[in-house]
């Protein structure tokens, strides 16, 4: 007995994984309007792919709406102007907290005097000192700067009366120079915490010695990356660079998240924090500071990293928390850049999945990774193989998209029942018919026994032993199969692929590959693209062919000299030229070489058809398949098949398989008398 368990679906499971027949039928409609395969898959990619229970993986251009769509949300939910308020508000309550420091001094020492009685008398110098003190401090309050770059330089020489606000003070002072380094150096915001005199010499010898590894670099010499980095690399941890190319790119990552918050704010507020900053730290760094900043704008320009960001929202935020979210809108315009240059070239393995999953979640990387899957898929399957560094489709890569061709073309015939698709004929060395006939002289022995028997039965009546005559004599009757050679013509001019018409072309010509390929293996069957000149196109060449974009001309000419030498070669009684064509002829041949005009010269009307009578002469039947019905092309097709007694059909791409499929399947049988 089956049994059966379930259990609650968590998210990690595959269940609507696509097959590869999927996948090729999601790439067949690109693959035969532009013969890519790379092409073909960079759109599937672009576009993303449903699978036959409706089930739809979103496409690369998906993923780049969706990052939009999260980068759009932050920006109208913060106000990046806010962030100095916070700073404000800190100053301000190192003011208010040194305010009341200074009067609760006051007042203890108020207490004291009061409480110390006959004593008093030797306290009243030491009162009298605080009391001078505390009128300085608030003098000095009172006159503090506006601004608040010129308030903290003030501050910081101000001899602090209450130590909970030195503490206070001394903690917006590290705040601003981790924010200060960390432009420069992410990974520096614990170390800054309370640094001594003696270590932030350290620092700015670091940066000297940073300063001049990219000086060396710049003068084309070989920097000390490991010597530099064995005595100062603590100042990179966690995230400790492997090479100077890599701290140098962390460098221009962190410098350009500053210039983004510089960029986003308004001019006053730039200007503040500039100055805000500059106070905080002593002008010996500022000025190997800036050092560095210029050293790496110049070798290592960042503008396309930093960006102007519109905020819009409310929310306020930090001076650290901006710079967080500064680093995080850049990832995510760094991701939306890779994501726009795989959508460029295909390489979908290049995209991070760490942080597709990082911005958009645990779904979008899933989906993600499905599409990286497809490649390897299709190549899994046998559909496709490499060469080099392009894909192209295999021998059964080929076949699959011929069957796939072959039953469209059929299923429309289904829908329409356009002309007579004649199936049974009467003939002799075929499929039986199921009709029979009186035997004569010369046709093959296959009786029928039950009417042969009928036959004598009704003639001599119910005697045993029936006696035969050979009037009773009757024979199956059987389909006559001809063998046939056709050429398909087809037009790869530029107006075929720019008017839409050439992937209905080439669908019907796999199709007819594919047909005859499958169903009549004898027959003989060549392909001949033409614009300017003809050509012939091989076989497994034909899901990779295109139409041509870079040159005019439509050179009949050439293309029926090419197909009229190539069944020369057969030797079958049916032969046949297939034309596939939305214009009339505009080149020849003149001395080997292509000549075109248009609208077309007598002389390239003239040249064409004495190649139609040629191929008339050699037995050859020309059925031409126009997608247009212009004056000029109606005009030659008729003289054309005044000469080669061909038919001539008046269509349009979407019913161009109905009628050649149906002429190919009418023109293979022959009827015997």
């Amino acid at each position: 007995m089956t049994t059966y368990r379930y259990s609650r679906w968590d998210g990690s499971q595959h269940v609507f994984d696509l097959d590869e027949d999927e996948l090729m039928d999601s790439l067949s409609e690109d693959i035969l309007s532009h013969g890519d395969i790379n092409r073909a898959l960079r759109n599937l990619f672009q576009r993303g792919m449903q699978n036959d229970q409706g089930e739809r993986i979103p496409g690369l251009r998906d993923l780049i709406d969706r990052l939009r769509q999260q980068r759009r949300q932050q920006l109208e939910r913060y106000n990046i102007d806010s962030l100095m308020d916070d700073l404000k508000e800190r100053l301000q309550d190192v003011v208010d907290t040194e305010r009341q420091g200074i009067e609760k001094r006051l007042d203890d020492a108020s207490r004291q005097l009061e409480a110390a009685g006959e004593e008093a008398e030797h306290l009243q110098g030491p009162m009298k000192l605080l009391e001078d003190r505390a009128d300085r401090s608030r003098q000095t309050l009172d006159a503090l700067p506006e601004s608040m770059a010129g308030a903290i330089k003030e501050l910081q020489d101000y001899d602090f009366m209450d130590p909970e606000a030195r503490r206070k003070f001394d903690e917006l002072l590290d705040a601003l120079k981790q924010q200060m380094m960390q432009n420069f150096f992410q990974g520096m915001k614990d170390q800054l915490q309370g640094m001594s005199q003696d270590e932030m010499e350290d620092l700015k010898n670091m940066i000297q010695a940073l300063n001049q590894m990219l000086r060396d670099r710049a003068m084309g010499e070989d920097p000390d990356f490991e010597g530099f980095m064995e005595q100062y690399g603590r100042y990179f941890d966690p995230d400790r660079p492997a090479s100077l190319d890599e701290l140098i790119e962390q460098l221009q990552q962190q410098m350009a998240a500053m210039q983004s918050l510089m960029d986003s704010m308004s001019p006053e507020m730039r200007q503040e924090l500039e100055d805000l900053m500059a106070s905080s730290i002593s002008p010996e760094m500022m000025e190997e500071m800036a050092e560095l900043a210029g050293t790496m704008y110049d070798m290592f320009p960042f503008d396309d990293m930093a960006q102007e960001y519109p905020f819009m929202g409310q929310e306020d935020l930090t001076l650290d928390q901006a710079m967080d979210l500064m680093g995080e809108l850049q990832d995510m315009d760094a991701l939306e850049q890779q994501i726009q240059q795989v959508m460029r070239n295909g390489n979908i393995e290049d995209i991070d999945l760490d942080k597709v999953e990082q911005h958009m979640g645990e779904e979008a990387r899933r989906q993600l990774e499905q599409l990286q899957k497809v490649i390897q898929q299709l190549e899994e399957a046998g559909y496709l193989k490499r060469k080099g560094d392009r894909l192209e489709l295999t021998p059964r890569g080929m076949r699959k998209l011929a069957q796939k061709a072959l039953k469209e073309v059929f299923s429309e015939l289904k829908k329409d029942r356009m002309g007579r698709h004649e199936v049974y004929y009467r003939g002799d060395g075929g499929e039986r018919t199921g009709e029979t006939k009186t035997y004569e002289f010369g046709d093959p022995l296959d009786l029928d026994l039950h009417r042969t028997l009928f036959n004598a039965v009704l003639r001599e009546g119910p005697n045993v032993p029936i006696r035969l005559s050979p009037e009773d004599l009757e024979i199956n009757r059987t389909e006559h199969l001809t063998q046939t050679a056709t050429v398909l013509l087809l037009d790869q001019s530029r107006s075929m692929g720019m008017f839409g018409s050439f992937a209905s072309a080439k669908k019907v010509a796999l199709a007819l590959y594919w047909l005859i390929h499958s169903q009549y293996p004898r027959d003989y069957f060549s392909i001949v693209g033409f614009s300017d000149y003809g050509m012939e196109i091989k076989n497994e060449d034909l899901a990779e062919l295109t139409w041509n974009a870079w040159v005019s001309g439509t050179n009949m000419q050439h293309a029926l000299m090419l197909a009229r030498n190539m069944l020369s070669k057969q030797k079958v009684a049916t032969k046949q030229i297939l034309m596939i064509t939305d214009g009339e002829p505009t080149a020849h041949l003149e001395e080997g070489r292509a000549y075109f005009s248009y609208p077309p010269s007598w002389r390239t009307i003239e040249e064409t058809l004495k190649e139609v009578k040629r191929c008339t002469h050699a037995g050859i039947t020309i059925n031409t398949f126009m997608l247009e019905a212009n004056y000029y092309l109606m005009d030659f097709v008729d003289k054309m098949t005044r000469i080669n007694r061909g038919r001539a059909f008046y269509t349009n791409p979407n019913q161009l398989g109905k009628y050649v499929m149906v002429d190919y399947l009418r023109g293979r049988r022959k009827r015997i008398a």
